[in-house]
């Protein structure tokens, strides 16, 4: 904590923290968790991104794979539940007047991300407490979901983060330049309280508890259009807030109609109050404004006199004051009571930490009560209220506390209360306060009354026997249960109802379709779990089927995809399509090809068997030896056909494929998805081929030594060059079938736009024609290799050779060769013959007496007789 004073010195960083660049993955998510104590003042937040986006392509995009920034108050944003149809969502350019009111359990506020987001909120805005902020990489049921394929890129962002507080808790305000006073409280003696007080604060009540806040001064006074503020903390559950204003009038100065005065109050929870934000409003001079069943928290109230000109004869007069006695009384009921009148039994739930589980896994049951820490239910036939409040009434309340400790804000609520026969209970839950028919954050009636279309609230299979839902993602603080039970005639009074509440990380154990995993926040303070699902489900508890075989559901992408396809459609174009594999197969066959026939039709039979495993149909094998049988066989066979193409000796191929066999391998097992390994296969395969082609011109093409020296012969060395470039060229053309190059290059091109075009939508069709183009590629680049006829032969297999002398000097005396001169040239002629034996004595015999001599020669090459 910094503590650094800005000009007068009611300014200082209270916290500072700098997020290092960081990579979000495709479906991937990080939370910033932000600390607000009650005196700041302005939390800033300058967020820098690569992701380049303007307002116009948000909507072009595909919605669930938009990068997005979201902000909640009290427990991280779940991007798995958010809709694109809901409020929260705003598809334009970020800015703090497109904020809207933020507090609550349900509002979430995201934006698209952009390259650069900066925004300041001032405590007008937004409450002191805990805030969080989501980057998310892809939102939506798909989040989850085991993919094959990931087209989604990632971005990085790095992010500076902070709060500005006052120096006094009663200087509050953007500037810190607005004086807030405190309502002191006490413990009131009602023996002391006049009756016609309390039949005007609490008619037709009885009154045990109550304690009585004022200021520190007698009265008040201040001009009209000026506000003052107060604040109370309420740190208990209180059954009624009453917030009145005596002994109104005039400053001593002034006199006039003082039953005329406008009081304003404006009354916030949690965050400074004014005439444009507030959450109750109310003219104390004519009744006392009455909040019932106030949150927990600090209260702030706001008096602003108006129009006190008018009633002073309507004479401007800056002196004109107007004078008041602020006072504040909390209803309080006694220990085990609540609701009202204080008529209705209250239990605190005691937590029990579930046995082998992850952290914060714990159940609860009722403090003081004889129940077995076994098990994690309770029966409510004891503990439900016998009375009701009002005789005319037909319903009576019980309610439950419970604590959520700091740090589980990612877990989850889980109420289930189960009966033989109908269940006849409304649960009615509301974090810090008490929950009525008027105030409550979650309920559930029936089956089909409840709050279902909450993003955080989500039911599973209720039944007239069975309540069971769960609140995601919850706030850490204290919640409490009302069970409104329905005192009806067929009412059974021995009824067998049960209740369990805990706290499970993910709900539903992920439906048995995925993986319940965890993480840590940004700064290591809140633990949230999520689901990663199979590959045929999704959604933040792998509930919805994705991949069915029945159809797949247009609900899913509503956002994204129009009309469903269905799975046997799916399953045909993946798994039929990689018969294309025949065509390379049968080619490479023909030509005695053996590696690269086994190659392909190996790489057609594993794709089309991963893909029958990737869509629900049929999985021989487990899914992650399937696909990287499938990625490696592929890298294998596109590398093949490189090396296919250089026609180079057995002993050199072998060894080029083992050391691609093993880098193949190593990327099938790391990131074998990634779209970068389809130019790294080409790459090294284009680097075999070169080096076959290498190796090739090293054995047919043998280059002579040239003279360092300039002489007459190095006219001749540059003209046998250029005759060797001619016939390497005139080789090199008689070497392909370029009909079918071409076409191999169209066939390519067709594959490489169609790998461009998967989504995660459209997956399934263009992944389908990759599968068609990729082995029609490859068939025409192995036709395009022209394979020598019987009269095309390189070296006749019936023939030898005789080395004659040119240009020869006169022997020598007595029969005796002399050492041939240096000018002399040999021939190379071709006699048919039978005798293998004689041709190989014969290279032997070029290779020692020839080669030797060359470099002396002022002559360029030697080349075999198709040179």
């Amino acid at each position: 904590m910094a503590s650094i004073l800005f000009g007068d010195g009611k300014l200082f960083t209270v916290s500072s923290f700098i997020y290092p660049q960081t990579y979000i993955r495709p479906y991937d998510l990080r939370y910033i968790r932000v600390d607000l104590p009650p005196w700041f003042s302005s939390l800033s937040v300058n967020v820098d991104s690569d992701v380049d986006l303007d307002v116009s392509s948000f909507k072009k995009n595909i919605k669930s794979t938009l990068p997005l920034i979201c902000f909640r108050d009290g427990s991280p944003p779940l991007p798995d539940v958010l809709n694109f149809n809901q409020k929260g969502i705003v598809l334009g350019n970020f800015s703090v007047e497109s904020f809207e009111a933020l507090e609550g359990l349900q509002n979430v506020q995201c934006f698209p991300m952009q390259r650069n987001i900066t925004l300041k909120l001032t405590n007008e805005q937004i409450s002191p407490g805990t805030w969080y902020l989501g980057l998310f990489n892809g939102i939506g049921a798909t989040k989850a979901q085991g993919k094959m394929i990931v087209r989604v890129p990632a971005y990085s962002f790095h992010a500076n983060i902070t709060v500005d507080g006052c120096s006094s808790p009663t200087i509050l305000g953007q500037n810190c330049n607005q004086t807030v006073e405190p309502l002191s409280c006490a413990a009131s003696d009602i023996q002391n309280v006049t009756e016609k007080s309390l039949n005007v604060l609490f008619p037709n009540q009885s009154i045990e508890n109550l304690v009585s806040c004022s200021n520190s001064f007698d009265s008040s006074c201040h001009g009209g259009g000026e506000p003052k503020t107060y604040f109370l903390d309420v740190v208990e559950l209180t059954e009624k807030f009453i917030i009145s204003a005596a002994n109104v009038k005039f400053n001593s100065n002034i006199s006039g109609n003082v039953s005329g005065i406008v009081l304003m109050c404006y009354v916030r929870h949690g965050a400074l109050s004014s005439v444009t934000l507030h959450d109750y409003s109310s003219d104390l001079n004519k009744a006392p404004l009455a909040i019932l069943s106030p949150k927990v928290g600090r209260w702030y109230i706001t008096i602003l006199p108006v129009n006190t000109t008018k009633e002073v004869g309507g004479i401007s007069n800056n002196s004109v004051q107007v004078c008041y006695s602020m006072n504040g009384n909390l209803l309080t009921c006694p220990a085990g009571k609540a609701g009202p009148n204080c008529a209705y039994d209250s239990y605190a739930l005691q937590t029990i930490i579930k046995r082998q589980t992850t952290l914060f896994e714990s159940y609860y049951l009722p403090l003081g009560g004889n129940y077995s820490s076994d098990g994690d239910n309770f029966p409510l036939q004891s503990l439900v209220s016998n009375s009701s409040y009002d005789k005319l009434s037909n319903d009576t309340w019980t309610y439950f506390q419970l604590n959520i400790p700091r740090g589980a804000a990612g877990g989850n609520i889980h109420i289930r209360i189960t009966s033989d026969s109908k269940i006849n209970y409304e649960t009615y839950v509301r974090f810090g306060g008490l929950p009525s028919l008027q105030n409550w954050d979650y309920f559930y009636a029936n089956t089909t009354n409840s709050s279902d279309g909450s993003m955080f609230f989500k039911s599973y299979n209720c039944t007239d026997q069975k309540i069971d839902f769960y609140l995601l993602y919850v706030r850490e603080g204290t919640w409490n249960f009302g069970l409104r039970r329905l005192n009806d005639v067929n009412y059974n009074l021995t009824d067998d109802a049960s209740m369990s509440v805990s706290i499970d990380r993910c709900p539903k154990r992920c439906s048995n379709r995925g993986d319940c995993r965890n993480a840590l926040d940004a700064s290591g303070l809140t633990t949230y779990n999520f689901c990663s699902c199979d590959r045929d489900h999704g959604g933040f508890d792998c509930s919805i089927e994705i991949v069915s075989p029945r159809v797949l559901s247009k609900g899913i992408f509503a956002d994204s995809l129009e009309v469903g396809v269905g799975h046997v459609k799916q399953s045909i174009a993946l798994i039929v399509s990689n018969a294309a594999a025949i065509l390379p197969a049968f080619w490479a066959l023909r030509q005695k090809a053996f590696a690269e026939w086994v190659l392909f039709t190996a790489s057609g039979v594993s794709s089309g068997i991963y893909h029958a495993c990737d869509v629900g149909t049929w999985c021989p094998l487990p899914y992650g030896v399937l696909q990287f049988m499938d990625f490696w066989l592929s890298f294998m066979a596109v590398v093949s056909v490189f090396i296919y193409l250089a026609s180079t000796d057995e002993g050199f191929k072998r060894t080029i494929q083992t050391v691609v066999t093993i880098l193949t391998a190593l990327m099938a097992l790391t990131k074998a998805t990634r779209s970068s390994n389809i130019i790294i296969v080409i790459i090294i395969g284009s680097i075999g081929l070169l080096i076959g082609w290498l190796i090739e011109l090293s054995t047919k093409f043998r280059f002579t030594s040239f003279s360092l020296g300039f002489s007459l012969n190095m006219m001749a060395s540059w003209h046998n060059v250029r005759q060797w470039l001619r016939n390497f060229i005139k080789s090199f053309l008689k070497r392909f079938r370029w009909i079918f190059m071409l076409a191999g290059f169209v066939a390519l091109c067709v594959a490489a736009a169609s790998w461009q075009l998967e989504t995660s939508e459209s997956y399934w069709i263009w992944h389908s024609v990759w599968h068609i183009t990729i082995y029609t590629a490859a068939f025409f680049f192995l036709c395009s290799k022209e394979v020598p006829g019987n009269g095309e032969s390189e070296r006749p297999p019936n023939s030898n050779y005789e080395l004659t002398r040119q240009n020869s000097s006169s022997r020598g005396v007595n029969g005796e060769s002399e050492r041939p001169p240096p000018n002399s040239n040999y021939q190379l002629t071709r006699q048919n013959s039978s005798s293998r034996g004689t041709e190989s004595r014969l290279e032997a015999l070029i290779e020692s007496r020839v080669y030797p001599i060359m470099p002396k020669i002022g002559h360029g090459f030697f080349t075999q007789a198709e040179m």
